[in-house]
């Protein structure tokens, strides 16, 4: 694993907004998504405990509902930042970039409900960072058979998937063109003393869907560099992720147990 701990750039400038605001309906445990319990723990918990594993001194701010404690409360146990978020994941984004430091160099920007990301694609996202590239996202290969689909709703034959790739987080940036962008697309503007605001929006711009749909709807010049991500770094969506979710756990901790036991 490449120790990215002993580049100053990266130790003392690296952000990382973990977005933990969503409301979680799909799952039906009538709480914040990030409050669900996995395996006994809130999925912050766990998220936020494999965002410092893989990166021990970055800043890290977490995006909140409003009127919350609970997660905040999570956020500062674990030594992190919560900010309230917006009414949208964009606008919560954007909520905290408005809190992250002026001298930060790199922003990464994680979903708290993809809890079990390995640390090894976090660190070969800073790792492009690092090397220079201003805009980096995890990705898998799509291995379903994807099929078009025409107004009437019939099928429109099958999409090439050699072309296509499932992104993931945690997407990295550079700091000030992740904010740029943000700008443009009306999510943050300066006030009167020049300090970055969240603008409050009715709906996010079309067609954005993550953040690095901001780099190439408003920042066509830079490439998005793509790097593998990992099937454990799916996102806890609906009831049947978290089977998958647990499951995970459960092998990773026989994994850890068969490690320990001595031949």
């Amino acid at each position: 694993m490449t120790d990215l701990s002993a580049s100053p750039s990266v130790k003392d400038g690296l952000a990382v907004i973990v977005v933990a605001a969503g409301s979680g309906t799909r799952l039906g445990y009538g709480m914040p998504k990030a409050l669900v319990p996995l395996a006994g723990r809130p999925i912050l918990d766990i998220a936020l405990e494999s965002v410092a594993r893989a990166l021990p001194s970055a800043r890290i701010i977490v995006t909140v509902p409003a009127g919350d404690t609970e997660l905040s409360a999570i956020a500062v146990a674990h030594g992190a930042h919560a900010v309230t978020g917006g009414a949208t994941r964009a606008q919560s984004v954007a909520c905290a970039l408005a809190a992250v430091d002026c001298a930060t160099t790199y922003v990464l920007v994680h979903d708290a409900a993809r809890c079990l990301v390995p640390a090894r694609v976090t660190t070969a996202v800073v790792a492009a960072l690092a090397a220079g590239e201003r805009a980096v996202v995890p990705v898998l290969p799509v291995n379903d058979t994807v099929r078009g689909v025409d107004a009437q709703g019939h099928s429109a034959g099958t999409v090439d998937r050699s072309g296509l790739r499932a992104v993931q987080t945690p997407q990295g940036f550079d700091a000030d063109l992740l904010v740029d962008v943000n700008r443009q697309a009306g999510l943050l503007e300066l006030d009167d003393q020049g300090a970055l605001t969240p603008v409050n929006r009715v709906a996010d711009p079309e067609g954005i869907t993550d953040d690095a749909s901001l780099i190439e709807r408003f920042a066509r010049h830079v490439p998005v560099t793509l790097v593998a991500g990992h099937d454990e770094s799916f996102k806890i969506t609906r009831p049947f992720d978290l089977v998958t979710a647990r499951a995970v756990l459960e092998e990773r901790a026989h994994r850890a147990v068969a490690d320990h036991v001595p031949d």
